[in-house]
């Protein structure tokens, strides 16, 4: 029987630009790292506020990639 696993970890990407580039930022980082990633999910997005502006959009990713042992 062959089968695969997976494992699962959340990162939070950042970016002045946008939700999506904050997303990019993260899946980026961690492909230097990771190899095999399969699925990113965005779990929640918020944003930095300074002296009431936007400083800062944040998106948290669960990525799965394959586990090797």
């Amino acid at each position: 029987m062959s089968g695969s696993v997976y494992k699962i970890i959340e990162v939070v990407g950042t970016s002045t630009e946008s939700w999506e580039a904050a997303a990019q930022t993260a899946i980026d980082t961690a492909s230097k790292s990771l190899k095999d990633l399969r699925v990113a999910e965005v779990i929640k997005l918020d944003m930095k506020i300074e002296n009431g502006k936007v400083t800062a959009y944040r998106a948290r990713v669960s990525l799965s990639f394959k586990y090797h042992s």
